[in-house]
């Protein structure tokens, strides 16, 4: 923009100033001797504007940003009439935003104090901490508004919908990331695939940052954890670039099924580089690339410690995203990029077989995801207005090996007592009579095969597959007074080992109360939910290796077809004066083929499953606090149920027992809520302190149905989950099996009374949790201008709660929360 005075003369060497109070994203130019400023990368968002210069009035004005179409501004500026200081402050209506879509906004200067773990999947960590309706899960894991994994993200207009936790990828680093849109109301039209949660996410730049910047850090922690961050951005006007290079080792890399982490090291390098070219003012050019490793063991119980098992995973990811714009005029913007990225894991047993109890597996796969996307946005009167088209291959590769090394997992015959009968010999239940047994009810023959125990040899699977996608979208975001309407349509063509053709359309409506600092919205979407890629040959495979005879006893072996789905959203926005906004919605969500994932026995390989239908419904609640004087907080709150209708119509399921009728699923929790409070003081040295309460009352947990069941439980397995009878606990070497004192339970686990469990209504759950992070530092501890030394120290769970973030799950395993650990760093910026 432009800058000028009452007589149009322009004004060099105004300050411009713009900033959003609620995420605390600020930036600051001075104008050159044409009266010019620039802001580049700014998120799309609402902002308050704000001019200085020497013997002018302050000038204050709104803007905001809802397109990638640049803005122009020409701002007059008044003679100041008298000396006296004018505040720049936000109103209560700057705090609102006149948007018909759900969403979050988070900029790096907010997570930045966050308290985390120093992991692998910090990107996870701050999404659960920010976005209301997220419900925490183990590994950086998280289920967005009552879905298992239904997220995408959009990097730099780059689409990812593929797996980005721990066990299935490597993430892009927290410190590339300049600020986030988080979306979990209606999606945009430009948004598909999975769309429960919608990452857009804008990475740091170093175009126009004529003096260089960055930062280095080392941090060591809890778990021998071992830890350092590179970031360097550099530019001018027509050249930028910033990088982020991390590196992580640590003795907990993964949740373990144990509070105390066994065999449980890793480590991970990460390269992230971001390249921006301005050949002119028409063009700009821009590159991603990353580049990532984990290596790590698998996380041990203390049976399968005792055994000697030694099975670990590699992951190795690598990503290339170019990416061109070009401005035909001031209203006409062309977005073009590029992408290829790809996922290798490898999974290896033990050396010895028999180690790996009650089973040995192993796996190789590969997921490349090449594509292109185009689109053209219009800025004109009261539109607003995008259409594209979206093109992605996804190439796929798998093998898996799988055998059983536990006699007992799978006997074919049982003895007068019913223990297991351990001959190798036996492999026919017929058999069984003439040897003076009986026939095992639970047999799964497709299993007998594969046990080693029983001279058996491994399944062996190998397969490779590709799914094309093709998508077109328009959508128009029109501002009538204090009306906006956000109106779209989607066309999505699935091609895989399913193939569906898809119309959806979106509709979203917004309206701001002016009186009263009150925005009320409500939207429709219809959305194309197409399966998880991991996996997805073994699951949908119906023949190969013996899979159709009832393998692993599952009661399904169909090929997995995208699900569709009807959304309904309604929410509002209060501001409440100058300092608090709440932000609610109200989501209710009907989905035809709903995804899940089954896990394999006690193997962390994860297969993609679907499920008739689900309906999901519940609600998000946001309360932030903008900066007062140095304080700061927001609160974020969420209730789902997650309801879900047999049968199972898509992929292996690997349980004897599935779930009849309807049921909750186990990413169904009836409530959570974080929050995180921050307070800067000592401003000369830039000191700082960080709180964040996260209370989670517990996931659904479907293997302990009754008391009855618990008492079945190995010693392992009772004592994690703190099984009682009167006072005496369960321990490694003596078991419950048996109790008669009316007093009994589980500390980490809500048994049901007898009697009273209902799948639906009174399902078992994982027992309810508060944690609490605490984090300070100080970022400036010399005192100094430009070049500043950093020093931070975090604790994260301060009570050393011990608590499961799932139990036995046929859909994640069992995991633990973590117990409390330290993290000092030191670092040095400039």
């Amino acid at each position: 923009g432009k800058i000028v005075d009452a007589t149009g003369a322009v004004i060099p060497g105004a300050t411009v100033e713009i900033k959003n109070p609620v995420t605390g994203f600020q930036r600051t130019a001075t104008t050159d001797d044409s009266g010019a400023f620039l802001f580049r990368n700014v998120p799309q968002n609402s902002y308050h504007l704000a001019v200085t210069a020497h013997g002018f009035e302050v000038t204050q004005q709104d803007v905001d940003v809802r397109t990638s179409v640049p803005i122009e501004l020409t701002i007059a500026m008044k003679i100041a009439s008298s000396n006296e200081a004018v505040e720049v402050r936000a109103e209560a209506g700057d705090l609102l935003e006149n948007d018909p879509s759900a969403h979050t906004d988070v900029d790096s200067v907010m997570t930045a104090k966050i308290p985390l773990e120093s992991t692998q999947s910090a990107l996870s960590q701050i999404i659960t901490y920010s976005s209301p309706g997220v419900v925490a899960d183990s590994n950086g894991f998280f289920h967005p508004l009552g879905d298992h994994a239904q997220t995408s993200f959009s990097i730099d207009s780059q689409p990812i919908s593929d797996q980005q936790s721990r066990v299935y990828s490597n993430q892009i680093p927290a410190s590339a990331i300049q600020s986030m849109e988080l979306i979990t109301g209606i999606p945009p039209a430009e948004y598909g695939d999975k769309t429960s949660l919608v990452a857009v996410v804008s990475t740091k730049s170093g175009l126009g940052q004529t003096l260089p910047t960055g930062s280095v850090s080392a941090s060591y922690g809890s778990f021998g954890t071992v830890g350092s961050t590179v970031n360097f951005g550099i530019g001018n006007s027509k050249y930028g670039d910033y990088f982020s290079a991390n590196g992580l080792r640590t003795g907990r890399f993964l949740d373990p099924p144990e509070f105390q982490a066994l065999h449980d090291k890793g480590n991970s390098e990460s390269f992230f580089d971001r390249a921006d070219y301005q050949p002119s003012k028409s063009d700009t050019l821009h590159l991603d690339l990353f580049l990532a490793r984990s290596w790590f063991q698998a996380p041990n119980t203390f049976d399968q410690t005792a055994a000697g098992q030694d099975q670990r995973q590699q992951t190795k990811t690598f990503n290339i995203a170019p990416g061109w714009t070009h401005l035909f005029s001031s209203a006409t913007l062309l977005t073009a990029s590029a992408f290829i990225r790809q996922d290798r894991v490898q999974y290896y047993s033990s050396a010895d077989l028999f180690s790996d109890q009650p089973e040995t597996v192993g796996q190789g796969r590969r997921l490349t995801n090449t594509g292109f996307r185009i689109d053209l946005s219009h800025v004109k009167g009261r539109h607003n207005i995008k259409a594209g088209l979206q093109y992605s291959h996804v190439s796929l590769s798998e093998n898996f090996r799988f055998g059983i090394t536990d006699p007992t997992v799978n006997p074919v015959c049982l003895d007068s007592a019913g223990n297991p009968v351990l001959d190798p010999t036996i492999t026919n239940p017929a058999s069984c009579a003439s040897s003076g047994f009986v026939a095992n009810p639970g047999l799964k023959p497709g299993l007998v095969p594969f046990d080693l125990t029983r001279n058996g040899s491994l399944l062996s699977f190998k397969d490779a597959g590709a799914i094309d996608q093709q998508a077109i979208y328009v959508q128009d975001t029109i501002t009538l007074g204090n009306l906006t309407a956000n109106l779209g349509v989607r066309g999505d063509h699935y091609s895989g080992l399913t193939e569906k053709y898809m119309a959806e359309p979106r509709v979203g409506l917004s309206y701001r109360i002016g009186a009263s600092n009150t925005v009320l919205r409500a939207g429709y979407a219809r959305t194309l939910e197409t399966p998880y890629n991991e996996n997805l040959l073994l699951s949908s495979a119906a023949g190969a290796g013996g899979l159709a005879a009832n393998v692993f006893g599952s009661t399904n072996a169909a090929p997995l077809a995208p699900g569709h789905r009807n959304q309904f959203n309604a929410g509002f926005q209060q501001a409440l004066g100058r300092y608090l906004v709440v932000d609610a919605d109200y989501f209710w969500k009907y989905t035809h083929n709903a995804f899940d994932f089954n896990t394999l026995g006690d193997t962390p390989i994860a297969f993609p499953i679907a499920w008739r239908k689900s309906k999901l419904d519940g609600f998000s609640v946001r309360a932030s606090l903008p900066e007062i004087y140095g304080f700061r907080a927001y609160t974020i709150m969420g209730h789902t149920r997650a309801r879900y209708f047999n049968p199972e119509v898509g992929g292996l399921f690997f349980d004897t027992n599935p779930p009849t009728g309807v049921f909750r699923i186990d990413h169904d929790q009836a409530f959570q809520q974080t929050t995180n409070l921050q307070y800067r003081f000592l401003r000369r040295r830039d000191a700082w302190a960080a709180f964040t309460w996260r209370y989670d009352s517990g996931l659904v947990n479907g293997s302990v149905p009754d008391f009855a069941t618990a008492l079945t439980l190995s010693p392992d397995q009772q004592a994690a989950i703190g099984l009682f009878c009167g006072s005496t606990f369960a321990t490694l070497t003596s078991p419950i099996t048996s109790c008669s004192d009316p007093h009994r339970g589980a500390l980490r686990v809500v048994i049901p009374a007898d009697g009273t469990e209902n799948d639906d209504k009174n399902p078992p759950r994982i027992a309810p949790r508060h944690l609490f992070d605490v984090g300070m530092g100080v970022d400036n501890v010399l005192h100094t201008d430009r070049y500043k030394m950093t020093a931070k120290f975090t604790v994260v769970n301060v009570t050393n709660k011990e608590a499961l973030y799932n139990f036995l799950s046929t859909f994640s395993g069992t995991h633990f929360v973590t117990p409390r650990s330290y993290t000092a760093e030191v670092g040095f910026t400039f």
